[in-house]
């Protein structure tokens, strides 16, 4: 079985790639994912439904600052 520490890992390395190289929405809802799935792991809350949460919080975080930014 992979632990979860390696999948955790993973899953963060691949998020800094794409917060690297997307556009604000899809790393806002990449980053988002990932870290609601830590956080939801970590509290037992549950990784899946953290990360659902951080998904969409992110998303729409990564489009306001898009807005924001293309604005200027």
């Amino acid at each position: 079985m992979i632990s979860r520490k390696l999948i955790s890992s993973v899953l963060g390395l691949s998020m800094l790639s794409l917060a690297a190289t997307g556009c604000g929405t899809a790393t806002g809802a990449a980053v988002g994912a990932g870290s609601g799935a830590a956080v939801g792991a970590g509290t037992g809350y549950g990784a899946g439904k953290g990360a659902l949460i951080g998904l969409g919080v992110g998303a729409a975080a990564g489009a306001i600052y898009d807005i924001t930014k293309h604005n200027k």
